[in-house]
């Protein structure tokens, strides 16, 4: 995030600001996608005896990186 304010303050191109968003928001979601991936696995496959732990320590974990 300080690459990014360093670049809008020292007036870089446009295009290199907007790739850098893009790839911040990209991480950002990539690591929530991370996160629920074993639930949506688990329900996939019918391991639901396991959902509400697996639900209780996404919500925890979810919280923690928001």
């Amino acid at each position: 995030m300080d690459d990014l304010l360093d670049m809008i303050a020292t007036d870089e191109s446009p295009s290199q600001i907007s790739d850098k968003i893009k790839e911040l928001i990209f991480a950002k979601s990539a690591e929530k996608i991370d996160t629920f991936r074993p639930v949506v696995a688990m329900s996939m496959f019918g391991q639901d005896d396991q959902e509400e732990e697996w639900y209780e320590i996404l919500q925890a974990i979810y919280l923690r990186i928001s």
